[in-house]
């Protein structure tokens, strides 16, 4: 069996950056991807020096097109597990098989498969999500500027993303009901700076098309609005490690791979970025941990070189007399 020295499971600004590192330090790499990415539903990026107003699709084609030049293998597939490959020695690395029952082996493995928003069951906000409905001020705040924007919240990070939000508009309503009932000093806090504060809960999302009009409360008003930010539920793409107990470690809203300087998790060969280990990551956050991770992994690969060299050294060539 054909071993690489990288598989990269995970194609998105992630996965694409560690393998076009790892492409140029003429490693052998694939990228096993699923064709999914987390932003997908977004028609534009912002924040991205070099590419606003780029096309999430577009990045990743050009990405592609990119790693291939350095001869990286770009696949289609679904991972359904990752195991030890077999054999005794330390260096021998990782098996991953996909779901169509196909086997990619390879030294080392970075897993860069990102995770999914999960949103309240509100109907009207799953089908706005990344056009009237939004999450990230930094990502979208600059298109919805001095408008009024509400604020959905699902979690106490909901206080904090109402803050920020004030940031682009000085007409914001937070609907605090995802909180159940909040300290006065809370929410006097919010009304400090103008915020309206509406603590029934929203039962339905407004809109024409795309485009959020307003909230529909269980007291039956009405909350006119021209767009709607939300914290989701993340719910990160690595199942398929389960089995292999990875350190984990907790974050606002979900435990995470636990990972260290560059990466490394706490498996032997198994490397992790991006959203799946980090999920407020923008792009281009992703895009230079991904980098490193890449830089990283090619270094262990380098030193694993080096140990296997000194531990069968190469006969010394005698000089021509």
């Amino acid at each position: 069996m054909d071993t690489w020295d990288v598989v990269v499971v995970g194609g998105g600004a992630a996965g694409l950056s560690a393998a076009q590192m790892l492409g140029r330090a003429r490693r052998r790499v694939v990228v096993v991807d699923a064709g999914r990415p987390r932003n997908r539903f977004a028609g534009h990026m912002h924040g991205v020096l070099g590419n606003d107003g780029v096309a999430p699709a577009d990045l990743l084609a050009r990405g592609r097109d990119e790693v291939r030049r350095y001869g990286v293998e770009v696949r289609t597939g679904v991972v359904a597990r990752v195991d030890p490959a077999p054999g005794d020695h330390p260096d021998a690395g990782v098996e991953v098989i996909l779901e169509d029952g196909s086997v990619v082996t390879a030294r080392e493995l970075i897993v860069a498969t990102g995770m999914t928003d999960r949103l309240p069951d509100i109907p009207g906000l799953a089908e706005r999500w990344g056009t009237g409905v939004l999450h990230c001020p930094y990502c979208h705040g600059w298109e919805v500027r001095d408008q009024r924007l509400g604020v959905l919240t699902t979690s106490p990070v909901g206080v904090h993303q109402a803050q920020l939000v004030r940031q682009w508009s000085d007409d914001v309503v937070v609907f605090t009901a995802g909180l159940g009932a909040i300290a006065r000093a809370v929410a006097g806090r919010l009304r400090s700076r103008g915020i309206e504060v509406v603590d029934v809960p929203v039962v339905e999302v407004l809109g024409k098309g795309a485009a959020v009009t307003g909230a529909r409360t269980a007291d039956g008003a009405v909350v006119t609005l021209d767009a709607l930010f939300t914290t989701s539920t993340a719910d990160p793409h690595d199942g398929f490690l389960d089995h292999l107990g990875l350190d984990r470690t907790e974050t606002a809203t979900v435990r995470v791979l636990a990972v260290r300087a560059g990466g490394r998790t706490s498996a032997a060969h198994i490397w992790a970025v991006g959203n799946v280990v980090n999920p407020a990551a923008t792009v281009p956050v992703a895009m230079g941990d991904g980098a490193a991770t890449g830089s990283a992994v090619n270094m262990a690969l380098v030193l694993a070189d080096f140990h296997a060299a000194g531990a069968h050294p190469h006969p010394a060539r005698i000089p021509d007399r």
